[in-house]
């Protein structure tokens, strides 16, 4: 699995589930909504450490800086 994800695009996921998670315990985001926020931010979460991310591969997308 190579890397298809930047620096950048990696600050922007970690920075989006920050938001998600503030969100969801200080119960601002609740119920089914807050669920599913809290498994797309586990997603991005993922995605961000492993910087692959699985939609980007069937369109070719790379993000990271070539060598």
């Amino acid at each position: 699995m190579k890397k298809n994800m930047g620096n950048i695009d990696t600050i922007v996921r970690l920075l989006i589930v920050g938001l998600i998670a503030a969100l969801y315990f200080s119960e601002i985001v609740s119920g089914t909504l807050g669920i599913v926020l809290l498994v797309a931010a586990g997603i991005f979460l993922l995605t961000a450490f492993v910087q692959f991310c699985p939609l980007y591969a069937p369109f070719g997308i790379k993000t990271c800086a070539k060598k």
